[in-house]
């Protein structure tokens, strides 16, 4: 799924500019289908979180590289069991892009699914505490009650995960 060009254009034939294709596939996948659920407004570091997670989903799970827009339907179903809550998610995305830069991957589709991958691990966002103990504290409107930092990888999943089964 590449798409090669040159830099120049007076026929020499250059060095050749690789567009990173499946990344930015991937990406338009992902922010399709949370745009379509509705869920968090597009401009939020929520939403970004549920882009670069459900991306990086359907991009480390293209195995063969040929993702096109008739086969998304066909993938839900691996991208719903790849997100769901019991899977292990993490451990898989560190091993797929383990796998796809010793397989030679495509570097600039690799380097921003690293990129995204980073952004995932070391942006905390804060979040309401799903783990307190109920009746704990008093919650006297919508984003009241207790709240924690949260690596952002862990509201994006869910939120993806969310917005496929909308789909």
């Amino acid at each position: 799924m590449l798409h090669r060009g040159h830099e120049g254009t007076d026929g020499d034939g250059g060095d050749e500019l690789t567009v990173p294709m499946a990344w930015l596939y991937a990406e338009y996948v992902a922010d399709q289908l949370l745009r379509g659920g509705d869920l968090m407004p597009p401009t939020s570091f929520e939403f970004r979180a549920g882009r670069y997670a459900l991306a990086l989903t359907v991009f480390l799970s293209d195995t063969d590289g040929e993702l096109c827009g008739a086969e998304v339907v066909s993938r839900l179903e691996t991208w719903l069991s790849l997100t769901a809550y019991d899977q292990p998610w993490r451990e898989w995305v560190r091993e797929r892009l383990a796998e796809t830069a010793a397989g030679g991957g495509p570097d600039g589709d690799l380097h921003l699914a690293r990129a995204a991958w980073r952004w995932l691990q070391d942006t905390e966002l804060l979040a309401p505490d799903l783990n307190a103990v109920p009746g704990g504290a008093p919650a006297t409107g919508e984003d009241e009650g207790p709240k924690v930092w949260t690596p952002a990888w862990q509201l994006g999943l869910p939120l993806g995960h969310l917005a496929i089964h909308l789909f």
